[in-house]
Parts: C-alpha cells; structure tokens; sequence
C-alpha cells in the first residue's frame, strides 16, 4: 500500500484558523505549552494561557482541542 505523501495539502486545513482563535498574530508561533495545555483540558473547561501571546482565559472546544492536536503533530513532524 503506497502512502499519500501530500495529506496534508487535501486535508482542508483552514490556515490561520487556530491563531485566530487564540488571538495569536499568525506570524508568530503559538508555543508548544499551550498546545499541549489545550489537548490535556476537556472541552468545555477555560484555562489559562502559559505564555504572553494571545488570549490569557481560552475556553477549550472541541474544534479548538483537534485544531491543537493537528498543529503539535505538524510542528513534531516538522524537526525530524
């Protein structure tokens, strides 16, 4: 079975979605702790965000939770 090496491309990622949502300028990269924050929260609780960028209480979605778990898996992909 021969994998598709561009997924990515026909995932329909909406660029800039997640950033918007958080309030982060889509230029600067949203950090790794507040990923991993926002996928350990169910959805549904508020948390606070450990870094200085963005929106200090973020109320946890479902859709934020995947949007968060997409961009840490693409940001690990992304150093090997």
């Amino acid at each position: 079975m021969v994998k598709n090496k561009r997924w990515v491309q026909k995932a329909g990622i909406k660029k800039g979605a997640l950033s918007r949502q958080l309030n982060i300028p889509i230029e600067k990269d949203i950090p790794m702790r507040l990923l991993d924050k926002i996928v350990r929260a169910k959805a549904g609780e508020t948390i606070t965000n450990p870094s200085k960028l963005g929106k200090r209480r973020i109320k946890v979605t479902h859709l934020l939770e995947r949007r968060a778990i997409l961009a840490r898996n693409l940001k690990r992909m992304k150093r090997r």
